[in-house]
């Protein structure tokens, strides 16, 4: 009897390939994953995608403007004050590139500014979301960076949007705490003059909860958004501290910025670690005195930036650890001096951070004409009594408040957080606001799973190292509040975008397609990458194993 052979076709992933005596029923599949550096932003800014639009520009034959331009409009739909945060970010994203694997972390904070800059430059205005005019008016209380976040979301949806501002001009703390030299004004004012043009009102010299009443703005307004800050400076809590001599690094350095003339001697001490005790001691610096900063545990736990930190002492001012001040010495009324204790750490607090303990019988002085204490703010509730909550406004995490129709967010809900953390706070709330007035729930966010450099292949990369940031010779900026770091050239910042590992996301290296010994890998029309055709797939997985950036799963 003759044998039959009969043809037939293999279903998908029915075949299984031996290699060194291991079975695989395994097909390759192209899988999208999230950057760690996306996954730390708390703007939810789509780094990689930024990155590799510049990176990219040669090889998808766009001009180098081109693609400015398509990353700004890439950038700004989460973050509308790129040159701002690309200025005063502390930059969480690169502590967890995965560049950092092979080398250094991608300056991406450097790249942002760049883009920014180019944004202000070719004066480059946001587009709306959708063409439709709503009719449901929102008020937003407070300009600072969460409050203009919110209002920029909700314009870009179409919401006629009011804010109401205290103080004489935009800004928040991005404007009364960040000294010049940091934040010029200019670029301040250009970023929220294109918030502006999508038809944001800015009311200034309006006071929610003194000139106008929230109950007011309630009936008039179908949601509230209350980004009010954290403006008041706290008290040291020591003898001697509540007449002359004494001011809080709040109220200094919005004196500072406002351009008010503050008389500070020339012995200034700032008591703090944070970035407003740093900017106090270098804004005294350029007043022409001679500061020195105390704090009471040890370098390592200062949470100012690092590079800040840095300029700090280049600049030459003396930061006295394991201090706490214990009376404000006083002469007639005048400061002279400050009392203080040395102090040594013991266990980690709350904080992580081991808790400074005093050491008995170690007091010493310190001379001083003024005293700087820079150890925390809070909000003013004043009008607003019923939100406030140990200090500070109770929000669930798209800013909904216990009262319906009322949202908060920033500084105020976030206890003193960064300016990244309020635009991504905004940007939740705006949604969520949209939400409420459609009447549907906030959709729940599925992001693909983080991706890891120890699951890529990173040797494919070559090592390089990252742009350096120029800063002015000190000499030459001591005396003045113009801008100490320079924004990255375009050649820097082109070849430091080329160093981002497009982790995650094909970025068409073409190896999946250069090692398949089967035809498997089909490549596709430039920009759409490749496909696979798993008939002549026999699971091998060298497509998975050559692919630098992870983009492929065997399942």
């Amino acid at each position: 009897m003759a044998v039959v052979l009969k043809k037939r076709k293999r279903e998908v992933g029915a075949i299984s390939y031996k290699r060194g005596g291991d079975e695989s029923y395994l097909r390759p599949q192209y899988n999208e994953k999230t950057p760690p550096c996306k996954h730390t932003c708390p703007s939810g800014n789509d780094i990689r995608g930024f990155l590799t639009t510049i990176a990219q520009s040669e090889e998808y034959g766009r001009s180098i403007e081109e693609s400015y331009e398509k990353a700004w409009r890439v950038l700004t739909q989460t973050n509308p004050l790129p040159a701002v945060l690309g200025r005063v970010c502390p930059h969480f994203c690169e502590g967890e590139c995965n560049r950092k694997g092979k080398d250094e972390a991608v300056s991406i904070n450097a790249i942002e500014r760049s883009i920014g800059d180019y944004g202000i430059k070719n004066k480059l205005q946001h587009e709306k979301i959708s063409d439709e005019s709503r009719s449901e008016k929102v008020a937003v209380v407070g300009s600072g960076p969460a409050g203009l976040s919110c209002a920029f979301q909700l314009a870009r949806r179409g919401y006629p949007v009011t804010i109401f501002e205290g103080f004489s001009k935009s800004g928040g703390m991005l404007r009364y705490g960040i000294p010049a030299y940091r934040l010029p004004e200019d670029i301040l004012d250009a970023e929220v003059s294109a918030i502006e043009a999508l038809g944001v009102e800015i009311r200034y010299n309006t006071k929610v909860g003194k000139d106008i009443s929230l109950d007011d703005l309630k009936k008039d307004y179908k949601a509230v958004y209350l980004a009010i800050g954290a403006h008041k400076g706290w008290n040291l809590g020591v003898p001697g501290e509540d007449e002359s001599g004494v001011i809080n690094a709040v109220e200094f350095l919005n004196k500072i910025n406002a351009g008010e003339r503050v008389e500070i001697g020339n012995r200034v001490l700032v008591i703090g670690g944070g970035n407003s005790a740093v900017d106090a001691a270098r804004a005294s610096l350029r007043l022409g005195a001679n500061p020195q900063i105390v704090y009471r545990r040890t370098r390592d736990e200062m949470p100012a930036l690092a590079e800040e930190i840095e300029d700090t002492e280049a600049e030459g001012i003396h930061i006295e650890y394991l201090a706490a001040p214990v009376e404000v010495i006083r002469d007639g009324g005048k400061v002279t001096g400050l009392k203080c204790i040395k102090m040594e750490l013991g266990e980690p607090d709350a904080s992580g951070r081991r808790r400074p303990v005093p050491v008995e019988g170690s007091e010493f002085v310190i001379e001083a004409d003024m005293v700087i204490p820079a150890i925390g703010q809070g909000p003013d509730f004043t009008g607003m009594e019923q939100f406030e909550d140990n200090g500070w406004i109770t929000a669930d995490a798209n800013g909904a408040t216990s009262e319906v129709g009322v949202f908060a967010g920033g500084d105020v809900t976030n206890k003193l957080g960064t300016v990244t953390e309020a635009i991504g706070l905004g940007r939740k709330a705006a949604q969520a606001i949209d939400c409420y007035i459609e009447g549907v729930d906030v959709p729940k966010e599925y992001p693909p799973p983080v991706i890891k450099h120890t699951n890529m292949a990173i040797n494919y990369y070559t090592a390089s190292a990252c742009a350096e940031k120029s800063h002015v010779a000190v000499k030459d900026r001591v005396s003045n509040f113009n801008e100490v770091v320079s924004t990255l050239a375009d050649e820097q910042a082109i070849e430091e975008a080329k160093r981002c590992l497009s982790c995650g996301m094909c970025f068409d290296c073409g190896n999946c397609y250069n090692f398949c010994s089967y035809n498997a890998v089909i490549k596709l029309p430039k920009g759409e990458h490749y496909k696979f055709n798993l008939d002549a797939c026999v699971g091998c997985k060298k497509c998975a194993e050559e692919c630098p950036c992870s983009y492929i799963d065997m399942i």
